[in-house]
């Protein structure tokens, strides 16, 4: 008797996975209308994940592909859940995609948000352990950030945040960073020692508001100490306020046609009256237009800025990193940054493989700018890049190798 209820059971678990198999099947013969992200703010998320989510759209529907994203958001917001629900869509044939996200009361998760390797530029890296209990984030990470900045940063970074007071509509973050610098010898010549600092410390308290569902505007102050090389030589303060708004808007589109705008404007304002040794206003302006056309994407990336006055050397612009003027080293652009920077970056993407064009100039108020490009291309799996990139400059080409993750 227990033989025969155990045969049944596996016959209707059997059946139920054929009739699984068999939906799945069916539904590949539609066309995904439109994808949706529920419980959560989808600016949250990393621009390379919002892009892969919609890159969905115009496609035939696929359980594998649908599953790949499923497990990219759910490595991106520790302490979630995420299901998946279709629904019919407006026109024949067509399916509207639902990811829906839940949040847990407790988790604890260890992620690597960055990790690159330029074969011009060594390696930058950071891990991140992050505990969450309810709304509330505490994020505890090591860093070597050889890449973003004039100099290298090695060091501890901490962070808390609540992510759902006025009904999620604020939230609140307290960072603080302590950092070990280290020096190129092309910046250690051209600033002769008068402004390099061993370490760096900011605390940085900061509020997010959702103005609306595209628009977001975040206030706060940071507070940094900048440690001399000379020990006996006294600390140095720069302290600032900061203000940043965010534009973020998914365009309506018809078929497998798709539209986001995205644009930013950040200040960071030292002054002494909040007790800073640097007294500096530093304005950052950035806008990308995104088009999806079936497994097609056309991206266009502006970025310029103006610092003026005395700023320290963490605050001064740089182009020849992983993200701009590809290819070119940034201690041949400018060693100690540049006060005035303007780059455009334009990508085309079929399905994995990519191919890309940086123009873009570095310079400092009363210098003459000059204007460099760069070319290249590779492929993206998923959250991972592999690209080559080539400086358009006079004589030899000279590759340049760039591996990482969340490019």
């Amino acid at each position: 008797m227990n033989v025969l209820r155990f045969l049944a059971l596996l016959s209707l678990a059997a059946l139920a996975a054929c009739g699984q198999d068999l939906e799945a099947n069916a539904n590949e013969r539609y066309t995904v209308e439109n994808v949706e992200v529920s419980g959560i703010d989808q600016t949250g998320l990393s621009h390379n994940l919002r892009q892969q989510i919609h890159a969905l759209i115009g496609q035939k529907f696929s359980q594998q592909k649908l599953d790949e994203v499923s497990r990219l958001i759910n490595k991106a917001l520790p302490g979630h859940s995420v299901s998946v629900r279709l629904a019919r869509g407006q026109a024949p044939e067509h399916i509207r995609v639902i990811f829906e996200i839940r949040s847990h009361e407790q988790r604890f998760d260890l992620a690597a948000p960055t990790a690159l390797y330029a074969s011009n530029g060594g390696w930058t890296g950071e891990v991140d352990a992050t505990v969450q209990s309810h709304a509330n984030f505490v994020t505890l990470g090591v860093l070597s950030d050889g890449d973003t900045l004039a100099e290298r940063s090695t060091g501890l970074r901490a962070r808390f945040e609540n992510r759902q007071m006025a009904g999620g509509r604020l939230r609140l973050a307290l960072g603080f960073d302590d950092f070990h610098e280290s020096w190129n010898p092309a910046t250690s010549n051209a600033a002769a020692g008068a402004e390099l600092y061993r370490a760096r410390r900011d605390v940085e308290p900061v509020a997010t508001i959702a103005l609306s569902r595209s628009l977001k505007a975040t206030a706060g102050l940071s507070f940094e100490q900048l440690q001399p090389q000379v020990s006996a030589a006294h600390s140095e303060a720069s302290n600032a306020v900061i203000t940043t708004l965010r534009y973020d808007r998914l365009l309506e589109g018809t078929g497998s046609s798709q539209q986001r705008v995205e644009a930013g404007y950040n200040l960071r304002a030292a002054t002494t009256s909040l007790a800073s040794d640097f007294d500096y206003t530093r304005h950052t302006f950035d806008f990308r237009y995104t088009l999806w056309h079936g497994a097609h994407r056309i991206s266009a990336h502006l970025t310029s800025g103006v610092i003026r006055g005395a700023a320290p050397l963490f605050e001064r612009f740089v182009l020849g990193t992983s993200t701009t003027l590809r290819g070119w080293n940034k201690y041949d652009l400018a060693p100690m940054g540049a006060n005035r920077v303007i780059h455009n970056s334009l990508e085309y993407r079929y399905r994995y493989v990519e191919a890309f064009y940086d123009t873009g100039a570095i310079w400092n108020a009363g210098e003459r700018a000059t204007v460099h490009h760069s070319v290249g291309g590779g492929v993206r799996l998923g959250d991972l890049a592999l690209l080559v990139a080539f400086p358009m400059r006079n004589g030899r080409p000279e590759p340049v190798f760039i591996a990482g993750l969340n490019l």
